[in-house]
């Protein structure tokens, strides 16, 4: 039966993809389309295919997103959107040359500003109902930077869609039971970057692929519409793929780094001699004057990380009960944070807290850990679940019980455990140094969570438990 339905879908993307070329011979009296007098000149392999991508898996998405409707809807037009910003890109590899590194930079900045823009939704529409579906957008849609990424591409967009599982999988287990159209909307938004990366694959294994003829690409030959057409839209901000994050890489940092690798031992002629006189070490009063300005005209690195995300740390802390949410938000230092006026429907949200502690009495819903860096957690009963998301050197002390704690994308978590909540269920996902910390003789013994695991298959299914590790 499996197969039977597996046919008839294949069958089904065939038939779109025919319509899709139908429809596109019939477009052949329109001036400046892609299709003249019903023949193909200007569309490639990889543009027809691309295109293809777009009628069926973007299709696809869009109708189930529509079927959930609200922000889901809203967020899959912003999504459809950047996808329509990067077939133009797509086109314009097709018909012109790579243009030099700056130049390509420029070229970027529309499909940057698309996913800026769908990552900003999710940020301003944290209440949501829909939360997790719109998280799981925004932690993969930097896979759309893969036209700047080599040589790689298509495992880059793989660890992207990787991402949104965490997400996906929350809203599987939410609505798989009793509505059907979320099911269908992780299959398909899953399908998409599966497809893109099938797509890579055939066209663009090591790269995106550029004309070996034709004008140079520019920023004109990009935006620059038709005689008939509206005028141009004004520049958009500067690219996501400047940010110093490891998910947007830049092809204008890559192509940089390898250029200096590959000079060899010429890599360091460009190098400064530093005099004694500026040398701390033989000077010690310069380390008192914070050391030596550096001023090297020839110098055209990156700025510094902290001098671009120095202007945006502004938030006011945050400590308030908005509806049921308790929201404690860009707390630093505070480590006399407590929640004592507490409801079993209360939800407590820590978000951007640093070097701080928040204690929560009484019995809640449940408790998010997110994006907090050396917090420390303390809490009586929670009945729901205790989330800790995209964290750093995280304590957590539970004092009476808890059934579920999921730790994701966190970098060192201990979790000390009471008596009574010896049973709770830890589940853990893309971490490390994680350790569980149970009481035993007035004191408590620690036991690391394992990072990593053997897979075997064992003739019928594939089995998988932690390496143990010698020594």
């Amino acid at each position: 039966m499996a197969e039977i339905e597996s046919l008839v879908e294949r069958l089904e993307m065939a038939v779109v993809r025919l319509e899709t070329v139908s429809s596109k011979l019939h477009e052949s009296a329109l001036p400046g389309g892609d299709i003249v007098n019903g023949v193909n000149e200007d569309l490639s392999p990889c543009l027809e295919d691309y295109d293809a991508l777009l009628s069926v898996a973007v299709a696809e998405y869009l109708k189930n997103s529509k079927a959930i409707g609200e922000d889901v809807e809203e967020h899959a037009e912003m999504v459809n959107a950047a996808f329509q910003a990067q077939r133009g890109f797509v086109k314009l590899a097709s018909t012109h040359q790579q243009p030099p590194e700056a130049d390509l930079a420029t070229l970027l900045r529309p499909i940057s500003v698309k996913i800026q823009e769908i990552q900003n939704f999710r940020e301003k529409n944290r209440g949501s109902k829909m939360f997790n579906h719109l998280s799981a957008v925004s932690e993969s849609i930097p896979a759309l930077g893969w036209i700047a990424v080599a040589p790689k591409p298509g495992p880059y967009v793989k660890e992207m869609n990787d991402a949104a599982t965490f997400y996906t999988n929350r809203v599987l287990k939410d609505y798989k039971d009793n509505d059907n159209r979320h099911v269908d909307w992780v299959r398909s938004y899953l399908q998409l970057w599966t497809e893109l990366q099938a797509y890579i694959k055939e066209h663009h294994t090591t790269g995106l692929v550029w004309s070996k003829s034709g004008p140079f690409a520019s920023e004109v030959s990009l935006v620059a519409p038709p005689a008939h057409g509206p005028c141009p839209l004004p520049p958009p901000p500067p690219p996501i793929f400047e940010a110093d994050t490891p998910k947007n890489n830049s092809s204008t940092m890559h192509s940089a780094l390898f250029a200096e690798l590959n000079q060899g031992e010429a890599i360091t002629r460009g190098l400064r001699h530093v005099l004694d006189g500026q040398k701390t070490h033989k000077n010690p009063e310069l380390r008192s004057q914070g050391g030596v300005a550096r001023q090297s005209p020839t110098k055209s690195h990156t700025p510094s990380p902290t001098s671009p995300k120095a202007p945006p740390q502004s938030h006011s802390p945050v400590l308030e009960l908005e509806g049921k949410k308790w929201r404690v938000e860009y707390q630093d230092h505070a480590n006399s944070l407590v929640i004592s006026e507490t409801e079993l429907k209360h939800v407590v949200y820590a978000f951007k807290c640093s070097n701080s502690t928040l204690q929560i009495k009484g019995k809640i819903n449940s408790i998010i850990v997110d994006n907090c860096k050396k917090l420390g957690l303390v809490f009586d009963n929670v009945v729901g679940i205790v989330e800790v998301i995209n964290s750093r050197d995280v304590q957590i002390q539970v004092m009476g019980k808890v059934p579920t704690i999921s730790v994701n994308k966190t970098e060192g978590c201990h979790i000390y455990l009471s008596e009574e909540s010896l049973d709770c269920e830890i589940v853990s996902a893309k971490t490390s140094e994680v350790n569980i910390l149970v009481p035993q003789d007035g004191d408590y013994k620690e036991f690391p969570v394992p990072e990593q695991y053997k897979t075997v298959w064992d003739g019928s299914k594939l089995v998988t438990e932690p390496t143990e590790m010698a020594g």
